[in-house]
């Protein structure tokens, strides 16, 4: 019998995190040509401040998401922010609605912590997330963070 996948809360440097981003930078490197180089931190996504999760199935992560608090600033941010960072589900497990769990679980978690508006930034060669963000309701906003400067770069918003 196959356990339905379990999201639970980890630790951003946690093993299978680990594992997790490594996958995640392959796919940006096949995607753009390069890693994501965003600075991130463990403690950026230690609760209140944030949360980190993955999605397991017989013990096997299939699926991660955070989110960091987010506070005006001069990479266009505005208080009261949380950011989505490393959304991300393995090949294998794409196509059942993880993601979509991740997302739902990451913006409950942000309203509970006093956020006011998650935003996120992804590029135009990851057509997969750009339906997924417009689906949840996600809408263009200003560009903000590390990647604002790029052409390929999108970001969205919604509130909370």
């Amino acid at each position: 019998m196959e356990i339905s996948p379990v999201v639970r809360p980890v630790r951003y440097d946690h093993p299978d995190a680990v594992k997790l981003d490594e996958l995640v930078q392959q796919e940006y490197v096949l995607r753009y040509g390069d890693p994501d180089v965003t600075p991130l931190d463990p403690e950026m996504f230690a609760p209140p401040n944030g949360i980190y999760l993955l999605a397991y199935e017989d013990g096997r992560p299939l699926a991660t998401g955070g989110w960091r608090r987010q506070d005006a600033n001069d990479e266009g941010y505005s208080d009261g922010d949380a950011e989505i960072k490393r959304m991300f589900v393995t090949a294998e497990a794409r196509g059942r609605g993880l993601a979509r769990r991740i997302l739902a679980a990451l913006e409950d978690d942000a309203r509970a912590a006093g956020r006011t508006r998650m935003v996120l930034e992804t590029g135009i060669k990851q057509p997969e997330a750009l339906e997924l963000y417009a689906s949840s309701g996600y809408r263009p906003v200003p560009k903000f963070g590390h990647y604002r400067e790029y052409d390929d770069s999108r970001c969205f918003g919604k509130l909370l």
